[in-house]
């Protein structure tokens, strides 16, 4: 059971969790900022708001690994990233100070968000699990595992509030999650990954990739009032889905498992694409029949949302290490009848096929709708959106060298709606995939077992919990 004192500070996890969350702390850079320092936010960024970060790496015990030495390599790597440490403010908050990053670039944005690099620091959260690590992936939900990932969302007064949470999980063999939580203002998943790289290798005394804190790298190229962008717009005008409840659950695709999907499509198909069409389909088909329709599949033309990095997509590529926002969305259309390979095909072309030219009028027509006040909406959803997710180094963050993580996860809150599904790296390496999908819950108890999904050989982990006590 909870401590009162974890209760009271509202780290209580839900009924029948055998996580137990018993302290939270401050974990602040062993570095000061100097004084008057900001970090502007890109207009990308504040359209994130009303989502969040999440990401887990399980690790087996081993020496070094352990609590207090995490915590002190964590200050260690915070020196190198300053605004994770802030406090976000609006730029009237802050004006005069110094140091801020692309100089004028806050007075253009007055609308969004910027962080004071106050040296507020980071929470972090210590935790305990009554299982093995072993026991825990072989059991634990989709649910289950976000207690895992504590946090907190923005509340009425963000300048004490922390837009980052780093909880600490012992499992009862020694072994280790480690939860970050971010918004999505500050952070993407692949800013999110580098960071836990960059501390893994600040606690192998190695020396952590520094990261790029330059926004304005996405600043507005043009004054002209840009024309209306066709999928954001629709997104801006869309209500927020709160309705009905939505679930998770991974589906492991191992290298043998890819093979045998990637056999069924045309030809140097990326398994991105493949298992993008092949959860498009499927849960096309388990939506309509939950909705008492004929399956899915019909035989006109879908759409289906792609949400894809590209820090190296554009001609002059963002570094790897860019901290902030890098996603783009963009439509993929197919006819569902025209099957896996068909609609696999069409998912490659249109990843294949997002030109720089492509990118900047988003990016402007969020900057213009920031600057006229408008306010931020849902980005992921709630249309069936696909998130492609397997270029990022999940498994790079080894805290002891030569020891991977066990595994990894990652979720991005606040897609409600018709769904997620997140195409992941996985431990297994090579074409081995893993796919995170949060839909609604009658969707993800059928997809889980769905035949055409588990034909090809993957495995269902972190699945809806069932509920097996009597009433």
């Amino acid at each position: 059971m909870p401590t009162a004192a974890a209760m009271a500070g509202g780290m209580a996890t839900g009924p029948g969790s055998r996580v137990t969350r018993y302290a939270k702390s401050t974990a602040a850079s062993v570095t000061p900022v100097r004084p008057g320092k900001t970090h502007a936010l890109s207009a990308l960024d504040n359209a994130m708001e009303r989502h969040a970060v999440y990401l887990v790496l399980y690790y087996r015990a081993a020496p070094g690994l352990d609590r207090e030495p995490l915590k002190e390599s964590l200050s260690d790597v915070l020196s190198q990233y300053p605004a994770m440490t802030g406090r976000l403010t609006r730029p009237a908050a802050a004006a005069g100070g110094e140091g801020g990053e692309g100089g004028g670039a806050t007075a253009a944005v007055q609308h969004g968000w910027i962080v004071k690099c106050n040296d507020a620091g980071v929470r972090t959260v210590d935790a305990t699990a009554a299982a093995t690590l072993d026991e825990w992936l072989a059991t634990a939900s989709g649910e289950e595992e976000m207690d895992l990932a504590y946090f907190e969302p923005m509340g009425p007064d963000p300048y004490i509030w922390s837009p980052f949470y780093v909880q600490l999980t012992e499992f009862a063999d020694k072994s280790y999650a480690l939860g970050l939580s971010c918004t999505h203002l500050h952070n993407d998943p692949t800013a999110a990954v580098l960071f836990l790289n960059a501390w893994a290798a600040a606690h192998r005394r190695d020396s952590p990739y520094p990261p790029f804190l330059h926004s304005p790298a996405l600043a507005a190229k043009s004054a002209a009032p840009p024309p209306e962008h066709p999928l954001l717009a629709a997104k801006s005008r869309g209500s927020p889905d709160t309705g009905g409840e939505m679930s998770s659950a991974t589906f492991r695709f191992s290298a043998a498992a890819m093979r045998a999907l990637l056999s069924a499509v045309e030809p140097a198909t990326t398994p991105f694409a493949a298992l993008a069409a092949l959860f498009w389909l499927r849960v096309d088909a388990a939506a309509a029949a939950v909705a008492g329709g004929g399956g899915g599949g019909a035989a006109e033309e879908r759409v289906l949302t792609l949400a894809l990095d590209f820090r190296k997509r554009m001609q002059a590529p963002l570094p790897t290490g860019y901290y902030g926002t890098a996603v783009h969305f963009a439509t993929a259309r197919a006819d569902l009848s025209s099957g896996l390979a068909g609609v696999a095909a069409a998912v490659e072309r249109r990843a294949a096929a997002v030109p720089e030219e492509e990118l900047w009028p988003a990016i402007e027509w969020l900057h213009a709708r920031q600057a006229a006040g408008g306010e931020p909406f849902q980005m992921y959803g709630p249309e069936l959106t696909c998130v492609a997710l397997d270029h990022v180094p999940l498994y790079g963050a080894e805290f002891a060298a030569g020891a991977p993580p066990a595994r990894a996860a990652c979720r991005v809150g606040g897609a409600n709606g018709e769904g997620l599904v997140i195409v992941l790296p996985s431990a297994e390496g090579e074409a081995a995939r893993d796919v995170a999908v949060t839909l609604p819950a009658a969707v993800t108890a059928r997809i889980c077992r769905d035949g055409e999904v588990l034909r090809y050989g993957a495995d269902v982990v972190f699945g809806p919990k069932v509920d097996t006590q009597a009433s």
